[in-house]
């Protein structure tokens, strides 16, 4: 194995990993409101990224605006991606401290399947028939769990949607990882510190009002979010997409064992048929792009060879 594929996998594999202890990580501010836990997380990882565009991609951010913030498109693109990463980081953080870990590891193994069916609405690709399979086994977890729980998976829901809407901002937007981090937090930045300033005026807050540890920790939201995220956007570029594919499930993987050993979430039976339902879907569906990736890296040869004749 090349050097470079070992590296951008322990890059990726690096970055699920964080992802998904970050769980621990909100669950250490449970005493802070999510919705101050998402505003000092704009605000700090627009000043995180900044620093490190200034110093690294400073080119880059002014070709694009150069190029690309002149268009309509460029705008809507940014705006819906901020919308739908706004509502994901809420929706998480409120799920993970409000004792729904697992719901939230649900959340993130349906999402690359929200995905693909985004792409299939969306972008008019096709789906071959293993693909189809895995989307219907899904459809039959996320039923069962509706009708035997009594409840509908609603955050598992909004989570995998708002994500699944955010990556197809991000594709049509085409805009690299860090510098569009950048400018999604600039769009929510004013609101952000808006908000903030209210709180501070208004009622009670958690930051600057006594507790150290608190208040390292909302600033450190802000490396929690862009580190991760620089270690994907390195490793995703040494790496096939099929690679990426298999390994995005470490970090629900970790969301599940945190939910069930550490935070003694149960894990009933309903859960099991429900998430061996999801599993199946996804061994059907990553096997599947495995094939389709390995037949398409052959049939040039094969092209070729039949010219030859």
């Amino acid at each position: 194995m090349e050097r470079n594929h070992v590296t951008g996998i322990l890059y990726v594999s690096g970055a699920y990993v964080l992802w998904g202890f970050l769980p621990i990580y909100w669950k250490l501010m449970d005493s802070v409101p999510p919705t101050e836990i998402l505003a000092h997380r704009v605000v700090w990882s627009f000043t995180f990224v900044a620093v490190i565009v200034l110093f690294l991609k400073r080119k880059q951010l002014k070709s694009f605006f150069q190029e690309q913030m002149v268009k309509k498109k460029t705008w809507l693109g940014l705006f819906l991606s901020s919308l739908f990463i706004s509502i994901n980081w809420l929706t998480y953080i409120y799920t993970v401290n409000t004792g729904h870990v697992l719901e939230a590891s649900l959340g993130y193994y349906i999402n690359p399947l929200v995905s693909v069916l985004m792409g299939v609405i969306v972008l008019r690709e096709r789906l071959n028939g293993s693909q189809t399979l895995s989307f219907i086994i899904a459809a039959i977890g996320v039923l069962y769990m509706t009708l035997s729980i009594g409840k509908f998976p609603f955050l598992a829901l909004v989570l995998a949607l708002t994500f699944g809407f955010y990556g197809l901002a991000k594709k049509l937007l085409k805009v690299d990882a860090m510098l569009g981090l950048l400018l999604e937090t600039s769009f929510m930045l004013p609101f952000a510190l808006l908000f903030l300033m209210y709180t501070g005026i208004t009622g009670p807050h958690s930051f600057m009002t006594g507790s150290l540890k608190i208040d390292m920790l909302l600033i450190g939201t802000g490396v929690v979010t862009a580190l991760p995220l620089l270690w994907f956007a390195g490793g995703a570029q040494r790496i096939p997409l099929y690679v990426v594919g298999f390994l995005q499930y470490i970090a629900p993987t970790i969301n599940l064992f945190i939910g069930v050993l550490l935070y003694n979430e149960r894990f009933t039976v309903d859960h099991f048929v429900t998430f061996a339902c999801i599993w199946t879907a996804i061994i059907i569906f990553t096997v599947s792009n495995i094939r389709e990736r390995f037949r398409k890296r052959k049939l040039p040869a094969t092209t070729i060879h039949a010219k030859n004749i």
